[in-house]
């Protein structure tokens, strides 16, 4: 398991374990989303698997598959809805964390410096610099 706090309140992995779910409730997560789809991981790693064994930590958990290169904007208000409905800090995983860094970034357009939400997930390695465009029209529809 590989946490990287973009924020206090939101975090990315790579791919977690059930066996990950007790560290990540103990390092005060009350979230986990997951934008993997099904398809690209074994079945114990399914959504189905992973909302069990998240809840029965009475974490909240939300399936939110992002396919990459073929993210909605239906995705991304889903993120901004579970981030926004978090008791606590959130953590979002998929395959490396990119796709969890990048609908970080668009769900927060407008809410902080594009700079940062370019710049953050940067520093562990998501190069996000080509959403600038996207990023820069949502803050701009959002305001």
């Amino acid at each position: 398991m590989d946490i990287r706090a973009l924020t206090p309140d939101y975090a990315v992995s790579p791919q977690i374990e059930p066996s990950d779910l007790p560290a990540i409730k103990a390092a005060g997560y009350v979230t986990v989303i997951d934008n993997r789809p099904d398809g690209e991981i074994p079945p114990h790693l399914h959504a189905d698997v992973m909302r069990k064994a998240v809840e029965s930590l009475g974490m909240t958990f939300v399936a939110n598959p992002v396919i990459g290169g073929a993210m909605t904007m239906e995705n991304v208000t889903a993120q901004g809805a579970a981030m926004a409905g978090s008791s606590g800090p959130v953590l979002a995983y998929c395959a490396s964390g990119n796709r969890s860094s990048v609908m970080w970034a668009l769900a927060e357009a407008g809410k902080r410096p594009t700079d940062e939400l370019v710049g953050i997930p940067a520093r562990f390695g998501y190069q996000l610099e080509h959403l600038r465009p996207q990023i820069e029209a949502l803050a701009k529809a959002a305001g």
